[in-house]
């Protein structure tokens, strides 16, 4: 297949409201703003383009992460608007001067920290052809409206919902999840929220285990619940939500008057990659007519593969699931989904549209389908779908397999060398693509505090030396070295590389007693301490 080909010009079709209309020759009569012509788009793109792959390529040969240094640092956060147009070479010499040098990260196969994906090349590109067209992805019978309801169709087809059910794309988990929570509140307050607030009726309460998102608690202060009523049910030795006690927690809310109405379950948690019991929270929801939401930012793609079919099969059970293209699907930010079950539900919760922005629901004409300000809180909305549809189909789904269970094997190799070690121990069971585990040398073992200091120093000499990038967390009160890989460039021989780092880390560490000192491998990025 061609990847380039000579560009033609194209025989628009005309339509009554597309005749040509006659020029004004008057001399006032130019655009304030002259528009671009295509040779310079082109020449500015070229250098766009070659940035891109800048960014993008020899990620092996350059340390994953820098620090931006403070007098860069004082530069980026500062400066004032110019009165005059800035010339397009000088922004990009800015770009790569300034700005390039200093990426997160997670565009590179070692970054293992937090659940950031490389940006996928065919999404990035998506992306700026998203932002080139232009839309207003609310109302309108236009290309990207259309567009979104294919992707939002794949993603329904995931989870296993029925083809009439609703959902809607947003920028991420975070916005993803209060969607889903403020339609449980719609459906179960038991009252009209919209109009009473929360004053039409008894105290509400959710439940989320200890290892849900932070965000879940953003959701319900935001909602105007209040975190007091927002439950947290404890977690069994793997870290998944305990039923028996989510059941208990539930009567004694009903005896003590207040109104239970959802539960929050986690696919996929992001400190531990921990999977509740979907298949029985689901039970004890419909029993109890308990909303039930999913929490599947992360993990609910496993549900693709073998390994996790089974676990995660309890995602079609729910009655809302948040999920992030933009984590393991390897799409750039932002990319969030939030699937409804009944889309009745979903519209009920957000529908109110201005006269102006009405549409009759048609497929011919200007109004278009049903507004996709009905189904969510923003009106103005990004043409987002365009990277997903790219990007994934770019993949294709047989690939997107192959790098979860990629990813998952990697995790449970490095959990199966951190178990055999001598100097090391997990902190959790291996869960998707999630291990957390610390360093304890011989002469440490026992001592806590000591623990403590070393493992955090560990994480911070990594970050900052270049070679990888791990995350610092806690479980169960101990400090932790949490990796987390979503990404299609890790290799095989990384884990053994990670390991080896760890170790020598934590051995200069203990030989310099803490005393600062630049990490090793920081100036080329890529020198192997555990040879130094």
């Amino acid at each position: 297949m061609a990847l380039s080909h000579a560009r033609r010009d194209r025989d628009w079709p005309a339509g009554p409201a597309q005749q040509p209309r006659p020029r004004v020759l008057e001399s006032d009569d130019d655009p304030v703003i002259e528009p671009w012509n295509a040779v310079d788009i082109r020449a500015v793109g070229r250098q766009v383009v070659e940035l891109i792959a800048e960014q993008l390529t020899g990620l092996r040969e350059r340390p994953v992460y820098r620090p931006v240094p403070p007098d860069e640092a004082s530069v980026l956060a500062s400066g004032s608007l110019g009165d005059e147009p800035a010339d397009p070479s000088d922004l990009l010499d800015m770009f790569r001067e300034r700005i390039a040098p200093y990426p997160l990260g997670n565009n590179d196969g070692r970054f293992w920290a937090w659940v950031c994906s490389p940006a996928n090349v065919m999404a990035v590109f998506g992306e700026a052809l998203a932002a080139a067209m232009n839309p207003h992805c609310d109302v309108g019978n236009h290309a990207a409206v259309h567009l979104e309801r294919q992707v939002l169709g794949w993603f329904r087809d995931l989870v296993g919902f029925p083809i009439d059910s609703g959902g809607i794309i947003v920028s991420g988990g975070t916005m993803a999840n209060l969607t889903g929570l403020a339609a449980a509140r719609h459906a179960r307050a038991g009252f009209n929220d919209r109009e009473l607030g929360l004053a039409g009726g008894p105290p509400l309460r959710v439940y989320v285990s200890d290892q849900g998102h932070s965000c879940i608690r953003k959701a319900i202060e935001l909602m105007g619940i209040g975190s007091a009523n927002l439950r947290v049910v404890p977690t069994d030795e793997a870290f998944r939500l305990s039923v028996p006690a989510l059941e208990a927690m539930v009567a004694e809310d009903r005896r003590a008057g207040h109104r239970p109405i959802a539960v929050v379950a986690s696919a996929g948690s992001t400190n531990t990659g921990s999977i509740d019991p979907l298949d029985d929270i689901a039970r004890l929801c419909r029993r109890e007519d308990l909303w039930f939401h999913v929490d599947g930012a992360y993990g609910a793609p496993a549900i693709m593969t073998d390994r996790y079919r089974d676990a995660l099969a309890g995602l079609a059970l729910a009655d809302s699931v948040a999920i992030d293209p933009h984590k393991w699907l390897q799409i750039p930010v932002e990319a969030g989904v939030a699937l409804v079950r009944d889309q009745a539900v979903l519209r009920d919760t957000f529908s109110l549209v201005p006269a102006y922005l009405r549409a009759d629901g048609g497929s011919d004409g200007v109004e278009g389908p049903v507004s996709f300000s009905e189904f969510g809180l923003q009106q103005t909305r990004g043409f987002r779908a365009l990277k997903i549809w790219f990007g994934l189909q770019e993949l294709g789904r047989a690939r997107i397999v192959r790098l979860i269970d990629q990813n998952c094997r990697l995790a449970e190799r490095l959990h199966a060398q951190v178990v055999s070690a001598a100097d090391m121990e997990p902190l959790a069971p291996p869960s998707l693509s999630v291990v957390c585990f610390r360093v304890v040398p011989p002469g440490l073992r026992g001592d806590e505090a000591a623990l403590e200091t070393l493992n955090r120093a560990v994480v911070e000499r990594i970050q900052l030396g270049g070679q990888f990038f791990v995350a610092k967390t806690v479980v169960r009160d101990r400090t932790a070295i949490r990796i987390c890989i979503v990404n299609g460039g890790a290799r095989p021989s990384d884990v053994a590389a990670l390991l080896r780092l760890v170790r020598a880390e934590a051995a200069l560490v203990q030989r310099l007693r803490g005393a600062p000192r630049a990490p090793r491998g920081f100036a080329n990025g890529r020198d192997d301490v555990a040879a130094q």
